[in-house]
């Protein structure tokens, strides 16, 4: 096995670690703000990632590294456990705190964003001609310069997928939790009923994965043309 397949496999596995651990605290942080503590309990309101990768072993090591050595990048799961009773009770809580884990995740993307537009602007960062999730820009230089680029790259990659794979209206999915906005109280409680269920979450995470790509592609292609103006790649 190549070394350089090995760092680059560091550095994603760095940065899914530090991703999945911020969406899930923020989700853990804001339905502790909220008035349910179950999360908070559980010592998930922490960017330490312990907690988090004691709750989901297989979602947060195994399988991202199993997808990296297939996929050549990574993806995975955590979770944030909460109590249904308080969703039920405060519904417009429950959707504030199912959107805070994308919005972490949307944070980090600007992040990125930030990092590679500054690298531009002195010189030491550029667009390349190509662009891979692991290759969103390249370093005029080797060294620290060429560690950050790959860093700030899967940041942005890796983040964005979370974000928009997570917005998805599909159980068990943060964007679920959008649907009842538009049903009336008694279709949404039955909308509830209907998603708990075990089945209807496995159904949703391949209709997910069968779609995404489609969705996907159109997004990413978007924002790396907003991340660098006038280079209109397509």
């Amino acid at each position: 096995m190549e070394t350089d397949t090995i760092l680059l496999g560091l550095a994603w596995y760095f940065v899914f670690v530090l991703s999945l651990t911020c969406h899930e605290a923020a989700h853990a942080f804001v339905s502790h703000q909220l008035g349910d503590s179950t999360a908070y309990r559980g010592g998930l309101v922490s960017l330490s990632p312990i907690e988090h990768i004691r709750r989901e072993p297989f979602g947060m090591v195994i399988f991202p590294i199993i997808t990296y050595f297939t996929n050549g990048w990574m993806i995975g799961w955590a979770s944030t456990p909460y109590d249904p009773n308080w969703a039920r009770r405060f519904p417009k809580r429950e959707i504030m705190m199912a959107l805070a884990g994308p919005a972490a995740n949307l944070i980090l993307v600007i992040i990125a964003v930030i990092i590679i537009r500054v690298g531009v602007s002195f010189g030491v960062l550029f667009a390349p001609d190509t662009i891979t999730f692991s290759h969103v820009t390249e370093a005029e230089v080797g060294g620290w310069f060429n560690s950050l680029a790959i860093i700030a790259s899967i940041l942005f990659s890796l983040n964005l997928i979370l974000f928009v794979f997570n917005l998805m209206p599909l159980p068990p999915l943060d964007g679920s939790a959008l649907i009842p906005i538009f049903l009336s109280e008694r279709n949404a409680s039955m909308y509830k009923m209907f998603i708990s269920r075990p089945g209807f979450a496995i159904a949703g995470l391949i209709i997910a994965w069968q779609v995404f790509d489609f969705i996907f592609s159109p997004i990413h292609l978007l924002a790396i043309n907003l991340l660098y103006p006038g280079a209109h790649y397509g």
